[in-house]
């Protein structure tokens, strides 16, 4: 589970709350017609710009910001490097026997392939494949979360104008007031919506997929160092450039 999702969610959630608490009554921002024209036509909108089944993803998308393990690059490190290791010592085929405690799928992919003599350059272009395939899936997700993200605060606008239509076409002074705060709580909910939800889950899908794409191109580095017999330790060395100097000093003294 991630908690800063979480956290920040819920402390956005509050401060806002807080802030209107604070002032006046919750009710007072609370307008069904502006949620109906912001959530509305913003889920409209993504019907329209993307296909039904990237839609209905959307739930598995949002999914992957509070519950996603990203796992330690140190750790896949030193897995790969205790594979080297078995390798080098026993033979590739050794690492048959190891596949089964291996919990990275991409990892046994590329063992498996080694253990059963496919060409280097094959394994590699299969691994890559598998590697474009994954970034392709994820760039589809954030796209969704995105679009969102762009339409919400547009459908705010059309909603306030909406309003100042309706209050124009009424006008009396004792409306006025009333009319133009119903009229702007559409780009309130709006904006809500967009800066404290989409967007930031947007950047989260982007940071995920950064980091799983780091993962598997360190796999491919390690495996291919594997499958062409690398000295373990060289293999550790060429692998620990991708963690930053700081990380690399405290795996060092641990």
């Amino acid at each position: 589970m991630d908690l800063a999702t979480i956290i920040g969610l819920l402390l956005g959630t509050m401060l806002i709350v807080m802030s209107i608490v604070l002032k006046t009554s919750l009710m007072a921002f609370f307008d069904i017609s502006s949620v109906l024209v912001v959530v509305g036509g913003t889920i409209a909108a993504v019907l329209i710009a993307q296909p039904l089944k990237a839609v209905l993803g959307l739930f598995g998308v949002v999914k992957n910001t509070f519950f996603n393990h990203q796992e330690p690059i140190s750790d896949l490190i030193e897995q790969i490097v205790s594979l080297a290791e078995t390798a080098r010592r026993d033979g590739l085929l050794a690492l048959e026997n190891r596949i089964e405690d291996l919990d990275n799928q991409f990892v046994v992919l590329g063992i498996q392939m080694a253990v059963d003599g496919t060409r280097p350059e094959v394994i590699e272009d299969v691994m890559r494949t598998e590697l474009d395939a994954v970034a392709t899936r994820h760039k589809a997700g954030k796209k969704i979360v995105d679009a969102m993200g762009r339409f919400a605060p547009a459908f705010g606008m059309i909603g306030t104008l909406i309003g100042l239509v309706i209050m124009l076409g009424d006008m009396s002074p004792e409306s006025i007031g009333p009319g133009m705060a119903v009229a702007l709580l559409t780009t309130l909910y709006g904006a809500i919506i967009a800066n404290l939800i989409f967007l930031p889950m947007g950047d989260k899908l982007a940071s995920i997929n950064d980091h799983e794409l780091l993962v598997m191109e360190i796999a491919i580095r390690g495996i291919m160092g594997i499958q062409s017999g690398d000295n373990p330790r060289v293999i550790e060395q060429k692998l620990t450039t991708f963690i930053p100097p700081k990380m690399r000093q405290a795996a060092d003294e641990s």
